[in-house]
This record gives structure tokens, C-alpha cells and sequence, in this order.
């Protein structure tokens, strides 16, 4: 078996803790002010590229923003039993993301319209986090530790900001609540909590297996002893956090289910009536169906019945009837 803790010397830990504690070091001003700059920058392009539904910029933003070190650095400081330096990354935590929250407010507040996942892409891929986000963000965390504790591979880092979300559903948070959805604000902090969440763990869990608390010891720096109810409280987090994704999951298969079920039934209701099925989806607990006809209007009792035969009976259904058609309007100067 691989002892993964004879790579790490005290030289590697003392690089991380002076790149992970933004208030430890002489060049402590420096390192703080270049954080809060960048959080700003990364929190404004994130909202940008959100509003304007821009995969990108939103990319772009990820490779920005620093938050990812004080989130590695919260789990340095729990290996290390260091209780002052984790309350200071867990500050930075959460005033970097309540700046965030706020860029993305303000910025919604110079839009003229609102951004919401109805609408937006960009919100509808944050507002809804399942389990899978989960598990991307527990393997992102791991590739996190592992680039930090070997600076050969510190490369990846880059890669490691684009795979894990963090900025980007803040920025959501801030423009869903600017334009009055609590819910889907709710949805992505609920994302960003997971993503949290699963970096501390994993980062912890990494950061031990290197032995990190051993080669401080051989080096002749004491250190608290270590809980193992520390490791316990954290992963015990990150289950608590899995639920309401688990939730989540379940309820996007019962979506896709139904969906699955109306849209044949829906279709040959609409071909019958001489109209044109143009989006089938499932929203908060409701089937919603939209068409396009001309007059004569189409008429949805027969649709009610079908759906009941094909089991669907339980399911409350919204249908918009979309009267449409072409018209001239030749210029007339």
C-alpha cells in the first residue's frame, strides 16, 4: 500500500498554509485585498454571464473567483485543529458570499427584465440541485486537496474552479431574489451549500490520508490532538445536505415520468383537434401543456379523459391554447 504522507514535507505544508490562511504572513494586506478584488470581478461576470445567458462568460467567472481558498483552507485548519484559522476561513466564507449575493442583486436591479430558470439556462441549471451535483462536488473537492498537497500537479487548479460551482449560483441567488423568486433563490444557495460542503469533507479527508498532522508533529511543531467527532460533524453534513438533493432527484424522475406519459397522449389529442403540441413539461406538481391552432379553439375535455385512461388521472393539468396563424402586414410608405 502506498504511504501517501512520505510525498508531503514540512516545506508543502507551510506553502498551503501560507496560500490556503489569507491572514497568516507578512503579505497578509496583499493577499486579502487581491481576494476581495477578485471575488468582486468573478461576482460581476458571473452575473453578467447569468443575465445574459452566457455559458462562457459564466466559465469565465469560475476561473476568477476565489473562494475555493478559504473553503480548502477551513478544511487545513480542521486537520490541523487550528480553531482560529477556521473561523476566519469560514468568515471569509460567508462574507464573500453574501458580497456575491449582493453584486448579483444589484446587477439584476439594472436589467430591465427579471432572471429566472423559465427564461434563463444559466438559473435553470442552478435552481434545481440533485444528488448528482453532489457527487461532482465531492470529486472536485478530492482533486482540490490533491492539487494543493502536490504542487506538481497544481495545474489542474484551473480545472478543478471550472468543475465546481461556487460564484455562479450566488450570483443566481442575488438575481432570482431581485426578481421575487424565493424558491429558486433557495435552490441555488441550496447548491452552493452542497458544493461547500463536499470540498470541506473531502478536502479534510484528503488532507489526512496525506498525513498532514504527522509531518507537522516529526517536525516538531505540537499541535492539538484531533477528534475524530470533527470528521463525523463534516461528513454527517454533507448527508444532511444530500436530503433535500435526494428530494430533488426523486422529484425530477416522477417529472420526467410524467412528461414521458403526456406527451404521446397530448400529441395525438392535438393532431385529432387539428392543432400542434408545442411544450409538455411538469411544474411545481402541475402537468403543463401548450398548443398552437386556429379557430375553430380545441377542446380539452377529450384531453382530460385521455390523460385519466393513460394514468394520469392524479395529475392536476394546466393547458394554454395559443390561437395562432400568419399575417401580411405589406408597408404601406
Amino acid at each position: 500500500m502506498i504511504e501517501l504522507g512520505r510525498h508531503v514535507t514540512v516545506d508543502d505544508v507551510d506553502r498551503m498554509t501560507d496560500k490556503l490562511f489569507l491572514t497568516v504572513g507578512e503579505d497578509r494586506g496583499r493577499k486579502m485585498s487581491a481576494f476581495w478584488v477578485l471575488l468582486v470581478l468573478a461576482a460581476i461576470i458571473a452575473s453578467a454571464g447569468v443575465v445574459a445567458d452566457s455559458t462562457a462568460t459564466v466559465i469565465g467567472a469560475m476561473i476568477v473567483a476565489p473562494l475555493m481558498i478559504p473553503i480548502l483552507g477551513t478544511a487545513l485548519a480542521l486537520v490541523l485543529v487550528d480553531r482560529r484559522r477556521m473561523l476566519e476561513n469560514v468568515g471569509l466564507v460567508l462574507a464573500g458570499a453574501v458580497v456575491v449575493v449582493g453584486v448579483g442583486y444589484l446587477v439584476g436591479m439594472l436589467h430591465a427584465t427579471d432572471v429566472l430558470a423559465g427564461t434563463n439556462s444559466q438559473v435553470a441549471g442552478r435552481v434545481s440541485p440533485k444528488l448528482i451535483d453532489l457527487t461532482a462536488a465531492l470529486a472536485t473537492g478530492v482533486v482540490g486537496a490533491f492539487a494543493l498537497v502536490r504542487s506538481d500537479v497544481s495545474d489542474t487548479l484551473p480545472g478543478v474552479a471550472i468543475a465546481i460551482s461556487l460564484v455562479p449560483p450566488l450570483a443566481v441567488v442575488g438575481l432570482t431574489l431581485e426578481s421575487g423568486s424565493v424558491i429558486e433563490a433557495l435552490g441555488a444557495l441550496l447548491l452552493f451549500t452542497t458544493n461547500v460542503a463536499a470540498i470541506v469533507a473531502t478536502g479534510t479527508i484528503v488532507l489526512l490520508a496525506y498525513r498532514i498532522r504527522h509531518v507537522v508533529v516529526q517536525a516538531g511543531r505540537p499541535i492539538p490532538d484531533f477528534s475524530k467527532r470533527t470528521v463525523a460533524v463534516v461528513i454527517g453534513t454533507v448527508f444532511i445536505v444530500a436530503i433535500p438533493l435526494a428530494i430533488g432527484t426523486l422529484w425530477s424522475a416522477v417529472a420526467h415520468q410524467v412528461v414521458l406519459q403526456a406527451q404521446p397522449v397530448a400529441e395525438q389529442w392535438a393532431e385529432q383537434e387539428g392543432w400542434t403540441v408545442t411544450r409538455v413539461a411538469f411544474e411545481q406538481g402541475d402537468l403543463v401543456i401548450e398548443a398552437l391552432g386556429s379557430f375553430p379553439e380545441a377542446d380539452p375535455t377529450q384531453l382530460r379523459a385521455d390523460l385519466d385512461e393513460a394514468g394520469l388521472a392524479s395529475v392536476d393539468t394546466r393547458v394554454t391554447l395559443v390561437i395562432g396563424g400568419t399575417k401580411e402586414l405589406p408597408a404601406t410608405g
